[in-house]
């Protein structure tokens, strides 16, 4: 009895400060992808004003129509495996935040705003993949293939309106 209690404290005593930090690590990733308000796209019903809470994060059901470029539809950032980011790895999660290229090779669409996040410390972007694969997964079919400027969308969209230019 008295080794099993040993080894429990010993357990607890190297766990504790991992378990601690790794805590820490996702609070900090919350806190971030709060302030860099990835809700805002990432979360059905934001666009029709009326978010559905119990699927943050878990996908748009409303894309982006870029004259020029396409429609787009924000995905799922919750770990689920076969609708989310539950095959990605926290290295996939950081090098998409950092360079705007899914592991797949397709390229983030220009309103997302990866060349900002291009610059986030090491910590910083290690948090925000640690906290978006420590939710629970949500099983959302959000993600609508992307398709391009001439052909036909699969789903409700909004048209991003782009400025003109001024005739000088």
């Amino acid at each position: 009895m008295i080794r099993l209690l040993l080894a429990a404290t010993a357990a607890l005593a190297i766990c504790g400060p991992a378990a601690a930090a790794d805590a820490a690590k996702v609070k900090r990733g919350e806190y971030l992808v709060t302030i860099m308000a990835c809700s805002d796209c990432h979360t059905p019903g934001v666009f029709l004003g009326k978010p559905d809470f119990s699927k943050t994060l878990a996908g748009s059901d409303v894309g982006f129509a870029i004259p020029g470029l396409g429609y787009f539809w924000a995905p799922n950032l919750t770990p689920d495996d076969e609708t989310g980011l539950g095959k990605w790895s926290e290295d996939d999660i950081v090098k998409t935040l950092r360079t705007g290229t899914r592991p797949d090779g397709r390229q983030l669409i220009p309103s997302m705003p990866w060349m900002a996040y291009g610059v986030l410390t090491d910590d910083d972007a290690y948090a925000i993949a640690a906290y978006l694969k420590s939710l629970a997964p949500i099983s959302n079919e959000a993600e609508v293939a992307p398709v391009g400027w001439g052909e036909t969308p699969k789903a409700p969209y909004q048209t991003v309106v782009m400025p003109e230019t001024a005739a000088k």
